[in-house]
């Protein structure tokens, strides 16, 4: 039950996105069929290759769209601009032919399954304000009767419990099969798909080297502002209390105190140095024990799911761990979260993590919030990562990684 809950509401939070896309496919798809039939007197030849790049800008957004709610789908690029080489790219014929699709019978799905909320609440609701209206007006949401006395809103109900019930059954399937079209026919065939993943590859393995560049730097400032000069005034209180020692024996023992508690914080700094690095927790605990860990010192109240009957590689689950406790020291931080929830999964050979609070919402990458150096640590694994905010929360980070060595 519960799951089929979650998957309606997930499939009812992509509807409105894939009625935009039909909307817009609707539009171009008039504008390239008006190109077509007036290319017979010569005047729509100009039009036909504005209407391609517009078929390809409206498959570009669709793509974008399908890599929030899943994996990034890799672009062909822009179609050629001579209009018989555009014509003959495979990539343009399977954007036509999705175009077709999507804006006539994907968007008569999508319209269905924009409205069917709607009239369940209308009707579920129906009850509660009907008598506002003035008489000979209140009626169910398809007018099939009119509602005159308290004794006919009982099938004005029972069609609110039918517009619920096919919802639960109709609106994730077409979210579902949308995704499974789209995929199937926007993501790049395998010969173009080969040259542009190793592009990808090429960023990823980038940005992999710039993160870790960055991260020997992090160290470096740590080790050399904060370890090494406490170091540095051990040494120096020493020395203080070697010469007290002499002359004032009572002194060098205040010096050697204050020399212990700098010897004590240099510890504590280079254990933090070292957790940062990579937490031994990890290989003490293992995974779902690390994060347990990170949920009870978190100032966010938060719950653990950890359903991972293998163990990853140790840079897949540090990936994980260090993504986590980013995602809750930004909902301690900034969110003003009350709850905090983590579900980590291991799935078809992939390790899934969600981290989800109920804060205000609105987090960005950059802006000094870690999400960007976690995105790239992801993408070092040839992973994937989402995070949805919007104004008013919830927020919502969500990974894939191989789980592999």
């Amino acid at each position: 039950m519960t799951r089929t809950a979650g998957a309606t509401l997930l499939a009812l939070e992509q509807l409105p996105g894939v009625l935009g896309t039909a909307l817009l496919a609707l539009g171009v798809l008039v504008f390239l069929w008006l190109a077509v039939v007036t290319s017979v007197v010569g005047v729509g030849l100009l039009a036909v290759p504005v209407a391609l790049r517009g078929v390809h800008a409206v498959a570009e957004r669709e793509r974008a769209r399908l890599g929030r709610w899943g994996r990034e789908l890799l672009s062909p690029g822009p179609p050629p601009e001579r209009l018989r080489d555009a014509l003959a790219a495979p990539a343009t014929r399977r954007e036509l032919h999705w175009l077709a699709g999507h804006a006539t019978g994907v968007l008569l799905l999508a319209a269905i399954g924009v409205l069917l909320p709607v009239y369940a609440v209308r009707d579920l609701s129906f009850p509660a304000w009907w008598w506002l209206l003035p008489p000979g007006q209140p009626t169910d949401s398809l007018t099939f009767w009119l509602v005159e006395d308290w004794g006919d809103l009982y099938p004005v109900v029972l069609l609110g419990l039918g517009w619920t019930a096919l919802i639960v059954v109709l609106v994730p399937r077409t979210a579902r099969f949308v995704q499974e079209r789209g995929r199937r026919l926007l993501d790049s065939a395998p010969t173009a798909d080969l040259s542009l993943r190793v592009a990808q590859l090429t960023a990823t393995r980038a940005a992999a080297l710039d993160a870790h560049a960055a991260e020997l730097r992090r160290i470096e400032r740590a080790l050399h502002d904060g370890t090494q000069n406490r170091l540095v005034a051990v040494t120096v209180l020493l020395g203080a209390a070697r010469r007290a020692a002499v002359r004032d024996p009572a002194a060098a023992g205040e010096v050697l105190e204050r020399a212990q508690s700098a010897a004590e914080q240099a510890l504590a700094e280079l254990r933090t140095v070292a957790r940062g690095i990579l937490p031994p927790v990890l290989a003490d605990r293992g995974l779902a024990g690390a994060l347990t860990g990170l949920a009870v010192t978190s100032a966010v109240p938060c719950t653990v799911d950890v359903d991972v009957p293998v163990r990853c590689a140790a840079s897949v689950e540090a990936t994980a761990y260090f993504l986590v406790a980013e995602a809750l020291t930004n909902a301690s931080r900034h969110s003003g979260a009350a709850r905090a929830a983590v579900a980590v999964h291991a799935r078809d050979g992939r390790l899934c993590v969600r981290v989800t609070d109920d804060g205000r919402g609105g987090a960005t990458e950059g802006g000094g919030s870690g999400l960007v150096g976690i995105r790239r640590r992801v993408e070092a694994h040839d992973g994937t990562m989402t995070v949805s905010s919007p104004p008013g929360g919830p927020t919502t980070l969500t990974a894939e990684l191989p789980c592999g060595s």
